[in-house]
């Protein structure tokens, strides 16, 4: 199926979250499972749960638990090692002889969060997560985390048991996951999950058709939609005693299965989850390498970290921008290049360059990351109606903040998300070639972006610039291989 649901995966849906533990079988996916374990293709996936601490200068690795989830490993056998270079942290998993067996690079909340004024002034605790193929013996995790010369430094090592009795091996109730792109073996396509959050019993069906739209929004951009029949796309709607999620700015609480909630930074926009364990025990009953989390909410907000997970709030007016951007963010480890917005982080002076691919320092313009794509008779920087662009997010600011603290209808910051895009489109005009934009990375001087516009830019109406779609590639390629015909 792609993007559409028969009256009876709808009420089969409904039943399963009203049970709140979804029997039946797993489609393709226990196939895969009764057939790889005749063969001995496919491993276990372990999961190694740990706290990530620190603040006033620290940092703190410690181990909470050691889990094997319940279904096979869904990744790639060929493409055990990240080549991608990508991540503020990566890990990498050795054996016994030393030899490396399995890598990924990643970002982190807590990452993210030690770059806000609060980490300055307190400690806080984030729980965080490892996967990989459940080994046959003992194997020593190596984390490393990103200097700002780009070269990786070692935090934390700890040796796995998978034999050690204190492995967990239970699991939440059975969930059952829609099948809703199915295009092979989760081993050698990028397993895309829609996670529901917030959703009722009874809204689980609208959870339904909100993950069929979202999967029609992904295969209309570019290089999603030629790379289709690499991607599989799930689904699982945990029922939430509660309709919606928790948005503290206006004194609403949820305990939802998954834990989503605006706010988080104190971002009003921003949603994440801190309930890691929760997330990754629900998300367990299918195979993933991508998790976007949708968020029963009308109110603008969503979030992305780079191999940990995306949210959407998915009836916004905005949810199919707001989707594939921060998408973009989870899944490629691509950079805002908007500067205008306000946001929590504290910008480095020195001005480091991004590891992201779509952002640059231009410390070196004859270096330029991407400059294979730019022709020769493109100026570095490259010119643009940046001064004109200014004035006028700055009005859009204003009259946002205005909307939000009147507590007006949402519907009176759509239509202002609406005028703004206009006004930019006809600024911008025309598409321009690559070169090296001044203005990224939340920084209107001293970090660049590939054009003019693009996905990772603005909400205008606008494909991924050139720089981000090779990006989107690259990962397309780590978990799929090369492109399916």
């Amino acid at each position: 199926m792609h993007g559409k649901h028969s009256e009876s995966d709808r009420r089969l849906l409904k039943i399963w979250a009203m049970l709140a533990v979804l029997v039946g079988s797993f489609g393709s996916v226990e196939a895969r499972s009764s057939e790889t374990a005749a063969t001995g293709s496919a491993p276990g996936t372990l999961r190694v749960d740990y706290f990530h601490s620190g603040g006033l200068g620290e940092e703190i690795w410690s181990l909470d638990r050691v889990v094997v989830e319940p279904l096979p490993w869904p990744g790639h056998p060929e493409r055990a090692i990240d080549t991608t270079g990508l991540g503020k942290y990566r890990y990498r998993v050795f054996d016994r002889e030393g030899t490396e067996i399995y890598s990924r690079g990643f970002a982190s909340i807590y990452g993210e969060w030690e770059t806000t004024g609060e980490a300055k002034k307190m400690h806080r605790t984030f729980h965080e997560s490892l996967r990989f193929p459940e080994p046959t013996d003992v194997v020593e995790v190596r984390v490393e985390k990103r200097a700002a010369d780009q070269s990786f430094a070692e935090v934390w090592r700890v040796e796995i048991d998978p034999g050690d009795m204190l492995v967990d091996r239970s699991a939440v109730p059975k969930l059952e996951a829609l099948k809703i792109h199915y295009s092979g073996d989760p081993a050698r396509k990028l397993d895309l999950l829609f996670l529901g959050d917030g959703y009722t019993a009874d809204e689980c069906d609208h959870f339904a058709e909100r993950a069929g739209h979202f999967t029609e929004v992904l295969f209309a951009y570019e290089p999603y939609a030629s790379r289709r029949n690499d991607i599989n796309v799930w689904g699982l709607c945990p029922p939430a005693a509660e309709s919606g999620v928790s948005r503290p700015s206006t004194g609403q609480y949820r305990r939802s299965p998954v834990g989503a909630s605006y706010d988080a930074f104190r971002s009003e926009r921003y949603v994440l989850t801190y309930d890691n364990r929760a997330f990754r025990d629900i998300a367990a009953w299918a195979p993933y390498d991508a998790v976007e989390i949708l968020v029963n909410g009308e109110v603008y907000g969503g979030g992305g970290i780079f191999g940990q997970f995306s949210t959407v709030a998915a009836d916004n007016a905005w949810a199919d921008y707001v989707f594939i951007h921060e998408l973009g963010h989870h899944l490629a480890a691509l950079a805002d290049e908007y500067y205008s917005s306000a946001v929590a982080y504290e910008l480095d002076p020195d001005r480091p360059e991004p590891w992201e691919p779509n952002a640059t320092a231009l410390k070196d313009p004859k270096a330029l990351k991407w400059g294979d794509l730019v022709v020769d008779d493109t100026p570095l920087p490259t010119p643009w109606p940046k001064e004109a662009f200014e004035v006028l997010a700055e009005e859009i600011q204003s009259r946002r903040k205005a909307i939000r603290a009147k507590n007006r209808p949402e519907s009176e910051m759509s239509a202002l998300f609406k005028e703004q895009s206009r006004r930019e489109v006809e600024l911008f005009g025309a598409p321009g070639r690559v070169g090296a934009f001044e203005g990224a990375n939340y920084a209107a001087h001293g970090y660049y972006r590939p054009e003019v516009d693009c996905v990772m830019f603005s909400r205008n109406d606008v494909p991924f610039c050139a720089v981000c779609q090779r990006g989107i590639e690259a990962i397309i390629d780590l978990y799929a291989g090369s492109a399916s015909p």
